[in-house]
């Protein structure tokens, strides 16, 4: 029987997101499940959800709801956002929650539902706070989603390879291993989730957790299969030494004597 994807409630703060993300969030939002709520809050008369137009929520089945700001420089759109997430979370319909936005305000929203044992995917810039960064099951970057064409530049790795080993490393130290010290890949990935949520191979320049790994150096993955271990240390053999040739002992000729006159 085939395992069912999870349902997602997929919920964009478009006031603080950028709508040229738009493909590339949809295609991750499949690789975490069934999108099967889509809305993009903001406020469409003025200029802050401009970029969200027909086209774009006509290419995603995604739905616009519309927000008056009743007073200037306040966050109806977000408070409009987290009542309907309250109530979505209640109706018990959905495995999980994508909230697309890089606002600290969605903090507490994320914390509650993750109280509920529901997952929650935060998807916003870098610049994100990391309160809610860390509130959130998994973070992940929209300059991580950038596409071919898109109009936006791609964010270029934030650290090298070996910059991800202390935490891969740690990730290891968390999980048993078998008798000759493999692990498993996909479960070593789940940790380091469970450490450092915003934690994404593409971060460091690399499409996938093997690939990165590989990189790092200290690392080995057992061709054909997602094991990974710790690169075993060659102790450098010691050198042959060659038995050093006797030193030949050469006798002096004794000098002749003088004669007197």
């Amino acid at each position: 029987m085939v395992e069912r994807a999870p349902k997602l409630a997929v919920l964009i703060d478009a006031d603080n997101t950028s709508a040229a993300i738009a493909d590339g969030l949809m295609v991750e939002v499949a690789k975490l499940g069934e999108a099967s709520l889509r809305r993009a809050y903001g406020d469409y008369s003025g200029t802050g959800a401009s970029g969200w137009n027909k086209d774009v929520l006509g290419r995603h089945a995604i739905q616009a709801h519309h927000q008056y700001p009743y007073t200037r420089q306040k966050n109806a759109t977000d408070i409009a956002m987290v009542i309907d997430a309250m109530d979505l979370l209640h109706s018990g319909r959905f495995d999980g929650f994508c909230l697309v936005s890089s606002d600290s305000d969605f903090t507490p929203l994320a914390a509650r539902i993750r109280a509920e044992g529901v997952d929650v995917y935060g998807i916003g810039r870098t610049t994100s706070p990391e309160s809610f960064r860390q509130a959130c099951s998994r973070f992940i970057f929209t300059e991580n989603l950038r596409t071919a064409g898109d109009g936006e530049a791609a964010m270029p790795p934030r650290g090298k390879p070996e910059d991800a080993a202390p935490l891969l490393t740690q990730a290891i130290a968390e999980m048993e291993e078998d008798s000759e010290g493999w692990y498993h890949l996909g479960q070593v990935g789940q940790i380091l989730n469970n450490l450092s949520p915003e934690f994404d191979a593409r971060s460091y320049g690399f499409a996938k957790l093997s690939d990165l790994v590989n990189a790092i150096g200290t690392f080995e993955i057992r061709r054909g299969t997602d094991y990974v271990r710790m690169r075993p240390v060659q102790t450098p053999k010691p050198e042959a030494r060659t038995p050093a040739k006797p030193k030949s002992r050469t006798r002096r000729k004794a000098n002749p004597k003088k004669t007197a006159d």
